[in-house]
């Protein structure tokens, strides 16, 4: 356990997660305790979405769905629902919105932009669908569990593999909810100055972290003996092949 714990510490992946996370903390803290947040920002939150009832939930979910379709850190993006909804909502609606927004991408590149992205990016389409080739529904939970990682790259390559789009989906849905939760009881805690919520939510962060690159490790260790396995069948089945030539 130790070891593991060393080797994910010093890990680069984890090191950018770790910049991410306090950047969203002291951004927060900052922006929290600046007058101009609290008459501009925090007043805006309040008047049009969280005060506004189902429409201003409609209209976080929109911005968000957006906003994750075209680039923007779906941690940010539960970081500020917490604020705006509360730990529980904040996390769901935040899932929510990540989830349309990977189902806006995804349909993107596999309807009008497949040979652009399947130029711009034949090394990630590639690793995606050699990963994701078997138990996609399970294996994309996985990926999505991963701290860090360019959710819009993933979305685009995925468009464009032989991976099937209901098991992608529904994968990152309930892969993107532990770490929307994570983030969005981050925001709530940082917005209302709770410690304890602070604390809890870099705990939290650490061990879904090592959770999810262990299960990752296992999965790709499993994907490359199955790709064993395959090739030693193949030749076999040549060598029979030849065989029965002669």
């Amino acid at each position: 356990m130790t070891d593991r714990l060393v080797a994910l510490i010093t890990a680069k992946w984890f090191k950018k997660a770790l910049v991410l996370l306090f950047a969203c903390i002291l951004g927060g803290i900052l922006l929290s305790q600046n007058a101009i947040f609290e008459s501009l920002n925090q007043n805006w939150i309040d008047i049009h979405i969280r005060n506004n009832g189902l429409q201003g939930i409609l209209l976080f979910v929109a911005i968000g769905a957006i906003a994750t379709a075209v680039g923007s850190p779906r941690q940010l993006l539960a970081f500020l629902a917490g604020y705006a909804f509360g730990f529980v909502n904040g996390a769901i609606l935040a899932t929510l919105a990540a989830g349309i927004g990977c189902l806006i991408s995804l349909f993107f590149a596999r309807i009008l932009a497949r040979n652009y992205v399947q130029r711009r990016f034949p090394e990630n389409i590639a690793g995606i669908d050699r990963f994701l080739k078997i138990k996609p529904f399970t294996k994309t939970i996985v990926i999505r569990l991963l701290p860090i990682g360019n959710n819009l790259v993933t979305n685009l390559a995925a468009g464009v593999t032989s991976v099937r789009a209901t098991p992608f989906l529904l994968g990152s849905v309930l892969g993107y909810l532990p770490q929307m939760a994570i983030f969005a009881l981050m925001g709530k805690g940082v917005i209302i100055m709770s410690i304890w919520k602070i604390v809890l939510s870099v705990a939290l962060f650490v061990i879904s972290s090592l959770l999810s690159i262990r299960l990752y490790k296992q999965y790709k260790a499993e994907n490359l003996l199955d790709k064993e396995q395959t090739e030693q069948q193949n030749q076999a089945r040549n060598k029979d092949i030849v065989i029965a030539t002669k």
